[in-house]
């Protein structure tokens, strides 16, 4: 306990929800570090098919990054809709739960949850892929470094919402501004021919550029858009007026991504960089920029920095999107509950756990994990956009045809994206995000049946009657006497019903020296000792209540177990656990036996 307040920190009361609501400010260095972070490998991971063309081909990065921009700014407008219309969040699963139906929004919630996974996997390895630029000598511990990154970012969004926007917000925005200028002060030295690339693959032909190479390496590049269906997720965490502040939010996010994205792809299309082994592309158009001084590591560190806090952003989402699936019946209830600090703990946790995972199993590597990246979210983006133009469609009301016309380019365009995202992605790992989907979408209806299975059998009609008063048997195992044993004889006698003492014979000697004590101290009640050859005290204890069960099977079974609870929580690793092991139900009486 000491432990997890010194983490943590103490709880905090309900009434001051209202007041870790986050500003703007905030608000933008939580929610945008996802898709402003996805400038530093976007343009990397266009150059890395484009190359396979020819060092030359590296020129149609500018047409393709142009490409991407425009599904920047559809997405911006369309979700800005979203923001307005569902004010109280959940994003793409909200959307198309009210107008596609069940399987469409559960489609959606599976393809976000994977997408927030893999965002936490994909941004720490990339961050970390930075630090291992600047300093080589760290390659090979990236998986640990990876992992004390998220169990770093696990236990500042435990803290809460507001103190763990206000830890990120400093190293955000220096990671923003430092790449902001690189990029302005790149961007002048290329226009001005300041700067030179030692490169002598510059003016290799273009070979075997195909139309297919150029879509692959549109969908490697549509990474740069992951994370921007964030804020509509998380309109509610915004201070009010949510929705305006939320919008506004929006905008300077998809302003600050568009700059750096296309500054980025400038520079490396001007100079010719080409991807490298052990070192980014960031990190060469740092090197031409500022040479290997003190801002080259700046640009590297800041880059680090927001590529591993863009994780900070899914851990914003993911639990909130599984708070709402949780209160529709598609996730286990605890996802649904406030920690002590007015965070979603157990999404928390659950994320961060399955990002750790994934990092191990692809060994760190940021292009191996690429490839799983994308799919997941564009077919949110495009069930989204298809939900919206069915909401114009139906509702119509003021400016609904303006609003049509957006949401079906942004349809249109988030679909075709995805179909170039799934076919070219799908043979390198594409299909294990299809296979996912498929799978959770299972599970969420399982879920689903479960509880409704349940709210049947437990519900009350009009044919139920209060019961009438059963028999009830009060069982108190017992293995010694002595004061806690005492008590709860006493306990049982205050309750209505017959009392068994029971001891299980497992020590011959011992159980003649208890049956004495037992005369003296047993306060009337009969102790009936019990038969073990095989020394088991829990099969015989159930043995002994199945029994009864068989003969009343009407009867309450009521079990009291004496405990001694230990001072110091190190103390207890001294005393059995009896009162905490697991046991099966009988076969009869199941619902006597155990909640």
């Amino acid at each position: 306990m000491f432990l997890k307040r010194w983490l943590v920190g103490d709880p905090l009361k309900s009434t001051q929800l209202a007041h870790e609501r986050l500003s703007k400010t905030l608000a933008l260095a939580i929610f945008s570090s996802n898709a402003i972070s996805s400038v530093a490998y976007a343009t990397e991971e266009i150059l890395l098919v484009l190359v396979l063309a020819g060092a030359a081909a590296v020129a149609w990065s500018i047409p393709i990054s142009l490409a991407i921009l425009f599904l920047v700014v559809v997405l911006t407008i369309s979700y800005r809709q979203i923001i307005y219309e569902y004010p109280e969040g959940g994003g793409a699963y909200i959307v198309a739960r009210n107008n596609l139906g069940e399987l469409p929004s559960l489609i959606a919630a599976g393809a976000l949850m994977i997408d927030y996974v893999l965002t936490v996997a994909v941004s720490v390895a990339a961050g970390i892929a930075a630090l291992t630029s600047a300093i080589p000598s760290l390659f090979e511990h990236r998986e640990a470094l990876g992992l004390v990154s998220i169990i770093f970012i696990i236990v500042m969004n435990l803290r809460g919402v507001r103190e763990s926007g206000k830890f990120f917000a400093i190293p955000t925005y220096f990671a923003i501004g430092a790449l902001g200028v690189m990029v302005l002060i790149g961007s002048i030295q290329a226009l001005l021919g300041q700067a030179v690339l030692p490169s002598p693959d510059h003016q290799a032909s273009v070979e075997d550029l195909t139309l297919f190479l150029i879509l692959r390496s549109f969908a490697a590049g549509c990474s740069a858009v992951t994370g921007m269906e964030v804020i509509s997720n998380g309109v509610k965490s915004f201070r009010h007026p949510e929705s305006h502040n939320a919008s506004t939010t929006m905008i300077q996010m998809s302003i600050v991504l568009a700059a750096l994205f296309m500054g980025i792809t400038f520079m490396a299309s001007h100079y010719g960089v080409l991807p490298k082994v052990d070192e980014t592309i960031v990190s060469q158009l740092a090197h031409l920029t500022f040479g290997s001084g003190v801002l080259y590591y700046a640009i590297q560190i800041g880059t680090m920095l927001l590529l591993v806090l863009a994780a900070n952003s899914a851990f914003a989402g993911f639990p909130h999107l599984a708070s709402i699936l949780a209160r529709d019946g598609y996730m286990p209830r605890q996802m649904a509950t406030f920690g002590d600090r007015l965070v979603f703990s157990n999404g928390i946790i659950i994320l961060g756990v399955l990002a750790c995972f994934l990092l191990v199993l692809f060994h760190g590597d940021t292009h191996a994990l690429i490839p799983l990246y994308a799919v997941g979210v564009f077919i949110s983006f495009t069930l989204s956009q298809a939900g919206m133009v069915r909401r114009w469609v139906t509702k119509k009301g003021p400016h609904w045809r303006k609003n049509l016309i957006v949401n079906g380019a942004g349809a249109v365009t988030t679909g075709i994206a995805t179909i170039i995202l799934a076919s070219t992605k799908f043979t390198q790992g594409a299909w294990i995000v299809f296979l996912l989907i498929f799978i959770l979408v299972l599970m969420f209806r399982s879920i689903r049946s479960h509880y409704k299975a349940v709210t049947e059998q437990i519900g009350l009609t009009r044919d139920h009657r209060p019961p009438l008063p059963r028999r009830n048997i009060v069982v108190i195992p017992i293995n010694g006497v002595n004061q806690a044993v005492i008590r709860a004889v006493d306990y049982a006698r205050s309750r209505s019903g017959e009392i068994h003492a029971l001891m299980v014979d497992v020590d011959p000697q011992a159980t003649a020296r208890i049956q004495i004590q037992w005369a003296q101290w047993g306060c009337g009640v009969n102790l009936l000792v019990l038969p073990s050859p095989y020394r088991s005290v829990m099969n015989s204890l159930l043995d002994y209540i199945e029994k009864i069960l068989e003969k009343e099977p009407d009867t309450w079974v009521t079990v009291v177990i004496p405990e001694i609870l230990p001072a110091h929580w190190w103390q207890s690793i001294l005393h059995n656990q009896r009162a905490r092991r697991d046991a099966p139900c009988p076969k009869q009486g199941r619902r006597e036996w155990g909640d």
